[in-house]
């Protein structure tokens, strides 16, 4: 399975969307690969780990996201379980559940039905360790068009994720201990 070929039957490849996809997604795929290592105990499947890491973000065309090159009817938000239904299509079921449980630490069905998001009411917070390398890595690095080739600090993360609850920074601060052993 090639994720590049994947993405290309999405993406026009000199498309902007393409090129700021293709390169937040291999900025993740290479931080989740190198948390990977740090955590060989855990036992993550590398394989499975780049893979799903390069096609987290597929949804994001479906989205009306101009400042990506994204012009779909879709809130933003919505682009990891419309990335999920595109990954299932295909027949990849576990990458589909990658793009689904990755929006922001994950969002559970409490967090949809309290803020009315345009989601469907279910837990879609990463289960398997794969998933939430994943999840956690895609933190460190923009695909706004601004600072995108520098990875976020720790403490910028966790300054941005205070609105979204302290149940949200704990579950980062989790993964900090966990991935880097702080």
């Amino acid at each position: 399975m090639n994720p590049i070929e994947i993405l290309t039957n999405y993406y026009e490849q000199d498309s902007r969307a393409y090129k700021i996809l293709i390169k937040h997604s291999r900025q993740v795929a290479n931080k989740a690969l190198e948390i990977a290592n740090r955590v060989a105990h855990l036992k993550p499947d590398q394989t499975f780990l780049e893979q799903a890491a390069l096609l987290h973000d597929i949804g994001i065309f479906l989205t009306n996201s101009p400042e990506l090159g994204c012009f779909g009817k879709n809130f933003y938000v919505e682009h990891g379980y419309l990335g999920r239904k595109v990954l299932e299509k295909i027949g990849l079921p576990a990458h589909a559940l990658v793009c689904e449980r990755h929006v922001g630490v994950g969002l559970t069905e409490d967090d949809i039905r309290h803020k009315g998001l345009p989601l469907p009411a279910r837990d879609m917070v990463p289960v398997s360790i794969e998933e939430q390398i994943i999840c956690y890595a895609d933190k460190f690095y923009s695909k706004n068009g601004q600072d995108t080739d520098r990875e976020k600090s720790v403490d910028k993360i966790i300054d941005s994720l205070k609105r979204y609850g302290q149940d949200k920074v704990a579950r980062f601060q989790a993964w900090v201990k966990m991935f880097e052993g702080d």
